[in-house]
């Protein structure tokens, strides 16, 4: 033990727990340290401690954390602590002071460092990985092993990490590859935990609250609560009556209960009354998040008082003070305000970083009693909660529902119980007709997490192993990764998650199979169909768009969509970003909807009709009224339509698949079985592969590298264009990389420039059609042609190669940048119902961090200064903001994983 112990823990005014001692004392003897304790024990008490050690040594030590909002709140804590002299900041957002003896920075920065050989680290003596279970994360999670494999022998580690249960064997992998490594667990919670079960009964108008355990085991009183629910199953039966016939244990004759799922109002209006305030709603939807919070002041709820909000408005001017006020009012202020003083608040991605600041630091102050959020908040931030609740244990994925994992309820359960404040914590789980109370009862008595290594070679990397070691060496660390170590362990579990998966895609083609014919021939149809209809109008030069825009309410047309052919009255138009939309009413009286993906060529009216007044389209008797117009006007004869165009529109319709009544079924099975078909080609892969799957994919990554000229490896020395290479940081480096090669970004002003660059940067995520790319002039858009040709014959020869494919690049976001990089103002170029402020500010920081990568590794230097200028430009506004430390937060951070 130290000497100094006593004078390095005397800043704690709370006694220090048996598992920190257990972790000073392997630090003092020289040992690295895994740490794994339940969220809010007190694990950033070792990494405190082994920052003062290395201090008072004359050795730096660097904390990394995984995002830059975590790194900001890292740095304010410990410059409390040390002072600003002695504390720094690197994010790609921040650089203070970088050269302090203690620096807070993301992974990202310090992976950098290393391949850089910065001169930084030779007097490096202590770093501490936070969230250290996010190497399983699988686009950002092989930066922890890099880093821990490549720094320097004499750095000692901190490894932060949730409660998982396999920490002996990440601890036992350190030791391999950096030396004596101590495991330190701590399974009990700071503040015990009571896991709750809530369900509203309409048969007596009554909410049921039950333990979900009595005395250790499961509360049967719950059991036969949820069995005496009418759920209904297939072929209309209920479940009850199915359990009554000796299915699941009740009675015959049993008393059936009306169970719904709880309403948020009412859920915390109990909590209220049961004093279980504060809350945290976790709801897995920005949407309802939103809708949620709105509902609780339309409802009339109020937990605050003059004195709190007052104290609200302080925290409120002091971090929003600066924004201009018309982004204010395209952020929703005025509704934001509203559920503040109510005592309310959403918190979500899709919300811009000053406001999500605002509602945690009201909601740490005690001064607002609930928040409805997604998972997002439930890892590394300190925001505690007497109660929390989750409303599903089922989320969507963007592909289908899945249950939530035991990790993941751990994690959202973490924020239940405030230490020092409150004997226990609550966490509520509300009644579903999909969920067992069995199930309920299972996940929540199980702490099973297991870590799983992500890792996998890219081209960055392996350009940085060229660039670093020789070659025997570079196979070598890459055979020293987690992912390596836990391969020939995991082969067994892997051939079980085959066959599951084999079953489901065969389970999902069954479904799929249509008696009316060959179901996948009529999707080929209509995929061929669709890209057919757009290039014609392309070729043609057709703007639908355009035109339906102009078609004015009581316009007759011609639509032939879905099993519709004929006239049809238009009652209303709407334009988004995505295009404009018509809304119809055809003969018999149904209401129609309308885009131009479903024209041919611009639909010309045929006539019209005056349309019945107090306009209400959704209902049923004022469609009727419409229809009978419509059935009644003198319409003239519908233009020709194109044969070709034609006979294109009616193949798949007139294919015998399109009389399924069960068609949209079945697409549905068709796509689940398509994805598990390439899970289970995936995990055949694994299988195969077995422990030599790294090195076979790293040896054919640098074949592409040497073919697309990147390195030769017979010297195994990298070339020009390699060095360029091993310092592009982005999950498609060598596309980017490819692209500056051909001169795409050349010649162009920083505006055009930020657009063609944010195609590597953007996804689409939304199920609806992204907008028709727009780009500032024929020059931007004959370019981004070339970009995307660049994109696909770059993924053909990724899969001749058999390594995995670049994302495509995506133009859904040129528009925005262009229009923020040329000095529009933030709401001028987001639209709230297409693109949240969340959303603006992330895609634009990443946008700008590629853009300083540019402005370095650009060959060209008007192609370097381009970049430079567009970074500055897009980085002010909200989005400078959003990445300032701020000194009003306690603790923050947004990322995926368990806590």
């Amino acid at each position: 033990m130290r000497a100094d112990r006593a004078d390095l823990i005397a800043r704690y005014n709370f006694p220090i727990d048996r598992f920190q001692l257990e972790a000073f004392d392997a630090l003092d003897d020289g040992k690295h340290v895994v740490v794994a304790a339940p969220t809010g024990s007190g694990k950033t008490v070792v990494a405190e401690y082994g920052i003062e050690a290395a201090f008072r040594d004359g050795k730096r030590a660097f904390y990394t954390a995984p995002i830059k909002a975590l790194s900001n709140q890292k740095y304010r804590d410990l410059v409390a602590m040390h002072g600003e002299d002695a504390v720094g900041l690197l994010t790609g957002d921040n650089s203070i002071n970088g050269d302090a003896p203690i620096v807070v920075m993301t992974t990202e920065v310090l992976r950098n460092m290393i391949y850089g050989r910065a001169g930084q680290l030779s007097d490096l003596g202590l770093v501490v990985l936070d969230e250290v279970h996010f190497l399983q994360d699988t686009f950002r999670g092989p930066v922890w092993e890099e880093v821990m494999i490549h720094l320097p022998d004499h750095v000692r580690l901190v490894c932060l990490s949730a409660t998982v249960s396999n920490v002996q064997q990440l601890a036992d992998w350190i030791s391999t590859v950096r030396g004596p490594t101590h495991a330190v667990t701590e399974l009990k919670r700071p503040v015990e935990l009571a896991n709750q079960y809530l369900a509203k009964d309409r048969t007596e108008d009554r909410l049921h609250l039950l333990p979900t355990f009595v005395n250790g085991a499961v509360n049967r009183d719950a059991v036969r609560l949820d069995e005496s629910a009418i759920r209904r199953g297939p072929g209309g039966r209920s479940g009850a009556d199915r359990n009554d016939r000796g299915g699941s244990g009740n009675q015959k004759g049993a008393h059936r209960r009306k169970l719904v799922p709880p309403g948020r109002v009412e859920t915390l209006k109990l909590l209220h009354q049961q004093d279980m305030l504060p809350a945290i709603f976790f709801i897995f939807s920005r949407n309802q998040c939103d809708e949620a919070a709105r509902s609780c002041v339309e409802f009339g709820v109020g937990l605050t008082t003059d004195e709190d909000r007052r104290a609200i408005r302080e925290i409120v001017d002091a971090r929003l003070g600066g924004l201009d006020s018309a982004d204010l009012a395209v952020l929703g202020y005025d509704q934001f305000l509203l559920q503040l003083d109510a005592g309310v608040a959403a918190h979500h991605a899709g919300m811009v970083p000053p406001m999500k600041e605002v509602v945690e630091a009201c909601f740490i102050a005690g001064l607002i009693k609930v928040v409805f959020a997604t998972e997002t908040l439930a890892v590394g931030i300190n925001m505690p909660a007497r109660s929390v609740v989750i409303e599903k244990l089922t989320k969507f994925t963007g592909e289908h529902h899945e249950q939530l994992t035991p990790g993941e309820y751990t994690q959202l359960t973490g924020r239940a119980g405030r230490r020092g404040i409150d004997d226990r914590g609550s966490a509520v789980v509300l009644w579903s007709p999909w969920i067992r109370f069995d199930d309920v009862a299972q996940l929540a008595g199980s702490s099973q997490f297991h870590l799983r290594s992500a890792f996998r070679p890219t081209y960055n990397m392996a350009a940085n192993l060229i660039r670093t070691y020789e070659s025997e060496r570079a196979h070598d660390l890459l055979n020293l990764s987690f992912a390596q170590y836990q391969a020939d362990r995991d082969i067994v579990k892997m051939q079980a998650r085959l066959e599951r998966r084999r079953s489901a895609a065969a389970e999902f083609r069954a479904q799929a199979a249509s008696p009316l014919g060959d179901i996948d021939e009529y999707a080929r149809l209509r995929a061929q169909e669709k890209s057919s209809r757009r290039d014609r109008r392309y070729e043609r030069g057709d703007d639908v768009d355009d035109t339906i825009q102009q078609l004015k309410p009581g316009v007759v047309i011609q639509l032939f969509k879905g099993k519709h052919r004929g006239p049809v009255a238009v009652v209303a138009s709407a334009t988004r970003k995505s295009g404009s939309r018509l809304s119809l009413v055809n003969k018999a009286g149904d209401l129609l909807q309308a885009v131009a993906e479903d024209f041919d060529s611009p639909p010309a009216a045929i006539g019209s009709i005056k349309l019945p007044p107090n306009f209400a389209p959704n209902r049923k008797e004022y469609r009727k009224e419409v229809a009978y117009r419509l059935r009644k006007a003198k319409l003239q004869a519908a233009p020709k339509i194109r044969s070709e165009s034609r006979d294109a529109a009616m193949s798949a319709e007139m294919h015998p698949v399109a009389r399924d009544p069960d068609l949209k079924q079945r697409l549905s099975a068709m796509a689940s079985a398509a994805k598990a078909e390439r899970e289970v080609a995936e995990i055949e892969g694994r299988v195969d592969g077995k422990t030599s799957t790294l090195a076979r994919d790293f040896d054919r990554i640098l074949v592409v590298l040497e073919t697309f000229g990147y390195a030769d490896l017979d010297r195994w020395e990298l070339t020009e264009a390699g060095e360029m290479l091993s310092r592009i940081f982005h999950e498609s480096d060598l596309f980017v990389a490819e692209a500056l090669r051909a001169g795409l970004f050349d010649g162009l002003s920083p505006a055009d420039l930020a657009a063609l660059v944010s195609t590597v940067v953007y996804e689409h995520r939304s199920p609806e059609a992204p907008p028709r790319p727009w780009f500032s002039c024929d020059d931007m858009r004959s370019r981004w042609t070339r970009m995307a040709a660049l994109s696909e014959d770059l993924n053909d020869k990724e899969r001749a190669a058999e390594v995995a494919e670049h994302r495509d690049p995506d133009p859904t976001f040129a528009a925005i940048a262009y229009a923020w990089v040329a000095g529009e103002g933030f709401a001028e170029v987001v639209d709230d119902e297409e693109m949240t402020g969340g959303d603006f500010v992330r895609t634009t920081r990443q946008l700008i961090d590629l853009l300083r990568q540019l402005s370095v590794v650009a060959p060209l230097r008007g192609t370097r200064r381009a970049a430079g200028e567009a970074a500055e430009a897009a980085f002010r506004g909200v989005v400078s903001d959003s990445a300032t430390p701020t000194s009003r937060r306690d603790d923050e951070t947004e990322l995926p994983g368990p806590a």
